[in-house]
């Protein structure tokens, strides 16, 4: 199990990171902007961490966010840092047991790094903004739930499921058709166990 975090930074991890995180403000962007249920902010963490493991996914996530705050002054973006290291270390965890060599592994995949997101999350949006995560769809479903008077935890983690498990989803199955598309002399430059970290 030693080689799950095992990193190899060569020059092809340091051209993949800033890559990913380019891919990581787009996919924000796109959403952001067609106002869409999902977050689309993680593809690029994820590619990160399938490609280069969970250390480059947890720098991937951690950077975007980090990155995008600064640069936008959005405050929210630079709290939920640790929610995309966090997605990014639970995806190259499962890519280095050899989760992402199948689509049925795409979304076991998908549910780990999905349920991580909601975990971290989730006291995050009860801590700083009293139990909504800021989509839309979500926090309809979160007002649906305090008109009902279940607990803010609840409905908070409600908020977060109904957007995170699907945006991951979504996420994994992208990242999943990204990487088998790539040539095998890419994704070699990548390998840490050649046994462990095949993908064709």
């Amino acid at each position: 199990m030693n080689h799950i975090f095992k990193t190899k930074f060569n020059a092809a991890c340091f051209v993949l990171i800033p890559a990913c995180i380019g891919i990581n403000y787009l996919g924000k962007l796109f959403a952001s902007v067609l106002k869409l249920p999902l977050w689309l902010d993680s593809i690029g963490t994820c590619i990160g961490a399938v490609l280069g493991g969970p250390v480059i996914g947890a720098i991937c996530g951690a950077a975007n966010n980090l990155i995008y705050g600064f640069t936008t002054g959005d405050a929210i973006t630079l709290i939920y840092a640790l929610t995309s290291l966090c997605i990014g270390v639970a995806v190259g965890i499962m890519a280095r047991l050899g989760q992402m060599k199948s689509l049925k592994g795409a979304v076991l995949t998908a549910c780990a790094g999905g349920f991580t997101a909601v975990a971290v999350s989730t006291p995050l949006n009860i801590l700083f903004w009293g139990g909504t995560t800021g989509n839309v769809w979500g926090d309809a479903v979160f007002a649906w739930s305090q008109a009902s008077a279940m607990p803010v935890a609840l409905g908070s983690l409600l908020d977060e499921i109904v957007v995170d498990v699907p945006d991951k989803l979504i996420t994994l199955l992208i990242t999943y058709a990204i990487v088998k598309g790539l040539p095998r002399k890419l994704t070699s430059l990548y390998d840490v166990n050649e046994e462990i970290e095949r993908l064709d």
